[in-house]
């Protein structure tokens, strides 16, 4: 079931004089529970297309459907709601509240769902592999620890996407490595669809569809058999 439809997507800057395309007559389907990576250069149009999947930033032309709903068509307050309702996000920093130990940090991100109960958290929590430090403060964890809060945070309030942007960029390969398979893991048992851009090919390994973006454009687009991926001896 397609829940991410753009058709046609065009965003302009002005750069001076000059009037840069950084997106060109995108049109991007994805399905319920896909992992998708965007790769590409610096300037290639990747952060772009994750901004206005992620309603983050709009089109000048084209047309974007969540869901079967128009994105262009909403007010701020409208935007607003899809970001807290149905979007989660990770990010290279981990943008965690430092005087917050791993359990009230969690919690940041279920309170945006009034559904979500005490049980959900901590639920959450042992996913990632940190129930042991659900009490401590986050500045006695190490980076990759540091993530897993951030992963569970943004997954505490039930998204239907999480859109991640560089997610092990500040992470070293081991780390990193434990990371994406984590992502797997969670994606394959709760079925959240997740967007990652970044300019590592390794983090390909992990995709249903692998999108390459050159110029504005998608240069090319490739499936994935991830069924493989978690044999693979990665070497980021």
């Amino acid at each position: 079931m397609t829940l991410l439809n753009l058709i046609g997507g065009v965003k302009r800057y002005q750069q001076g004089t000059e009037t840069v395309r950084a997106l060109d007559e995108v049109s991007l389907k994805v399905e319920r529970g896909e992992i998708i990576v965007i790769l590409g250069a610096s300037g290639s149009g990747k952060t772009t297309l994750l901004n206005i999947l992620a309603g983050l930033d709009s089109l000048d032309h084209g047309e974007y459907l969540f869901d079967g709903t128009s994105v262009d068509s909403m007010d701020k307050n409208q935007l607003t709601e899809l970001r807290k309702m149905h979007f989660g996000f990770i990010f290279q920093t981990y943008n965690l509240l430092d005087n917050l130990n791993v359990t009230q940090n969690v919690k940041v991100g279920a309170m945006l769902n009034d559904s979500i109960q005490e049980t959900d958290v901590h639920e959450m929590i042992r996913l990632v592999g940190l129930e042991d430090k659900r009490d401590s403060s986050v500045l006695e964890l190490s980076g990759g620890q540091q993530q897993r809060v951030a992963i569970a945070r943004a997954l505490a309030k039930k998204p239907d996407v999480l859109f991640c942007d560089e997610p092990t960029g500040a992470l070293d390969e081991h780390t990193s490595k434990e990371i994406l398979k984590l992502m797997i893991g969670l994606n394959e048992k709760l079925q959240t669809t997740m967007i990652i851009v970044t300019h590592n090919p390794i983090i390909a390994n992990i995709a249903d569809h692998v999108i390459i973006m050159r110029d504005g454009k998608i240069e090319s687009k490739r499936e994935n058999k991830r069924q493989e991926i978690l044999n693979l001896d990665w070497s980021l």
